[in-house]
């Protein structure tokens, strides 16, 4: 067999792999969308749950983007600061450095279902902070801040040496380079790593049934004060997302709509996590157009 022919059949093998896959994530995706769409209405989406009837998912549905919110502020200051650390300060060759890069793929590889567990034991429990929104969004940003660190530092190696040299021959400090100059560069890649890393935090569900709680107190959408527990601005309320509302529909759910609740709540999430993937896509070659003064 010669080279060309073998060449052709790798190349037909890669296609054939590729294609199969593709037509599977297709296959969940159309299969989601089809069973779940007929349920979903403008009151579906803007009612509240209710444990007789069935209802909407409104409830469930903000506390998933208020959650996701507070966890991209306390998030994405921590993964900024250790992916210009270990891109531009760290010894590459410091055992400490390998430290924190073996620590980072460890938490990287925990299942979500640990990550839970461990905030229950430390944030619900010994901080006596409850199932709360507080809890849920400290227990996502031990599951997500792995991935955003790495999108961090991966995206400031991306930028070329010659930047880093051309802001220190201009007199900047190191500190104002990686700011100024690698951190601007950089904001292309680095956002769409939060974005699809906030997709990701977005569809979680074991790691807040033991953190955020799977019940909800009624919301008194007139009262914004975020220290009172009818707040719907409130940190320290239980807050059921819409992946937890999915789980226990069908783990225990009893009323006669369920299944089609369930349905409908993960047609909804499935477009929530399109829109991120998305929007990431669009935004990361917007910016890096604008940025770049690209084609």
């Amino acid at each position: 067999m010669n080279a060309k022919r073998t060449d052709k059949i790798a190349t037909g093998v890669l296609y054939a792999l590729s294609g199969i896959i593709v037509a599977i994530l297709a296959f969940l995706l159309i299969y989601i969308l089809v069973k779940g769409l007929p349920f979903v209405s403008w009151d579906f989406l803007t009612t509240p749950s209710n444990p007789l009837t069935g209802g909407g998912i409104a409830i469930q549905l903000f506390n998933s983007v208020y959650l996701l919110v507070v966890t991209l502020i306390i998030s994405i200051p921590l993964s900024l600061g250790a992916g210009i650390y270990l891109s531009e300060y760290a010894n590459q060759k410091h055992w400490l450095t390998g430290a924190v890069r073996s620590a980072i793929e460890v938490l990287s590889s925990l299942p979500s279902i640990v990550v839970g567990l461990f905030g229950m034991l430390l944030f619900v429990i010994q901080f006596g902070l409850g199932f709360s929104v507080l809890s849920g969004a400290l227990a996502l940003t031990v599951f997500n801040l792995p991935l955003m660190t790495r999108n961090v530092e991966e995206s400031l190696r991306a930028i070329p040496t010659m930047q880093r040299e051309g802001g220190l021959a201009l007199g900047l400090s190191k500190w104002e380079t990686a700011t100024k100059v690698i951190l601007p560069a950089a904001v292309p890649g680095i956002l769409t790593g939060v974005i699809l890393s906030s997709g990701r935090v977005f569809g979680e569900a074991a790691a807040l049934i033991y953190t955020a709680g799977q019940t909800n107190l009624p919301i008194n959408w007139a009262n914004w004060n975020p220290m009172s527990l009818t707040s719907p601005l409130s940190l320290f309320r239980p807050a059921e997302t819409l992946a937890v509302h999915i789980w226990a529909l069908n783990t225990e759910g009893t009323i006669s709509t369920a299944t089609q609740i369930s349905a409908g709540a993960s047609a909804v999430l499935i477009i929530f996590v399109l829109l991120f993937n998305l929007g990431a896509r669009f935004l990361g070659n917007h910016l890096h157009k604008k940025l770049t003064s690209g084609n």
